[in-house]
């Protein structure tokens, strides 16, 4: 009998350390597409500064929310520093549709294609983030890994939230004909 009760702990321990490690593995999935969208910003910035003078303002956010995110600690400081990021780059962006010499240089094209790439995988990797961590949430809710989680501090998890930095790229240029 009692190599049947290790048995069932055993199990239960494994399915829920299976989970978290997912967890931190989708976690750093988001991370290493972070760190291709800082390393894309001082080049597309640079492409940049020669024909937006007049915004530096822009410009200088734009690498201070960068220095931000990257110096971020916590993830509930990283969020936040992204969504700053986010808003200036949808910032910059929107400068660009009113400058056509910008639009048709191609150095800059290839960068805002690269940047648009970029952030494509970083919602992808932030989706498969929630997923598994609503999975792994399910799972340390329900008996008996509710009785075995909090043994080895495995508690639920939060959902990466990030409508914040959403709201910078619903304000869509206006198109000029």
């Amino acid at each position: 009998m009692p190599f049947v009760a290790f048995g069932a702990f055993y199990s239960t321990y494994s399915r829920i350390f299976e989970l978290d490690q997912r967890c931190e593995q989708t976690h750093h999935d988001i991370d290493i597409q972070l760190h291709c969208r800082h390393e894309l910003i001082p080049k597309l910035v640079a492409a940049t500064i020669g024909f937006v003078d007049h915004e530096n303002g822009v410009l200088r956010s734009v690498v201070d929310a960068r220095m931000s995110a990257l110096a971020a600690l916590s993830i509930d400081a990283q969020m936040q520093a992204e969504a700053t990021l986010g808003y200036w780059i949808g910032r910059l962006l929107n400068l660009v549709e009113e400058c056509p010499d910008l639009k048709a240089s191609g150095q800059f094209a290839t960068l805002a294609a690269e940047l648009s790439n970029c952030e494509n995988k970083i919602a992808a990797s932030r989706r498969v983030n929630n997923q598994t961590i609503a999975e792994y949430n399910s799972v340390v809710c329900q008996f008996p890994e509710c009785k075995v989680a909090p043994m080895f501090s495995m508690h639920v998890r939060e959902i990466l939230n990030m409508t914040s930095e959403r709201g910078c790229f619903e304000d869509t240029p206006a198109m000029k004909f």
